[in-house]
């Protein structure tokens, strides 16, 4: 089966295109992309939905290695709306 494994920065990506077996998981995924010791991964998704390690994958999954959240979205959104208050 085929997957592609996604992992991205703020101004650069890496997005890989892997076969493996039927009954893989995301974890053998990333093991095989060679991103098992990535540093800064937060958690994995397939196309935008939250997984554990031991989810399995269907052909044509779009892996995603997640990031930490840069800003917390809520306080973002009241700094915002602050801004649009006072200008």
């Amino acid at each position: 089966m085929r997957v592609q494994v996604v992992l991205a920065w703020p101004h650069r990506f890496v997005q890989l295109d892997l076969r493996l077996e039927p009954g893989a998981t995301v974890a053998d995924a990333i093991r095989q992309a060679g991103l098992d010791h990535e540093p800064g991964v937060a958690g994995h998704a397939v196309f935008g939905v939250a997984v554990e390690p031991a989810t399995l994958l269907r052909d044509g999954d779009r892996l995603e290695l997640l990031r930490p959240l840069q800003a917390d979205p809520k306080e973002a959104r009241r700094r915002r709306a602050q801004r649009q208050r006072e200008g």
